[in-house]
């Protein structure tokens, strides 16, 4: 997995979000994930939609995710 192609699994789910993902080892990424749509849901529902979009990649292709997220 790149981080280009998380940032696109993550973009295809939250059309219009601002999505930005870094890390260069295949295994460890850092996104940062700005939404209209996250507008009066807590961090946890936040968080929830962001790994529904990457399903079950995560814990398999992608080993760990530092994710911050908020409205735009």
């Amino acid at each position: 997995m790149t981080a280009e192609e998380i940032r696109q699994l993550i973009q295809r789910e939250l059309p219009e979000a601002k999505v930005t993902v870094r890390g260069d080892d295949g295994r460890h990424f850092d996104a940062e994930v700005v939404w209209s749509g996250f507008s009066g849901q807590s961090m946890i529902a936040q968080h929830q939609a962001v790994y529904s979009a990457l399903g079950d990649r995560m814990g398999r292709e992608i080993h760990a995710l530092q994710l911050r997220t908020r409205a735009s």
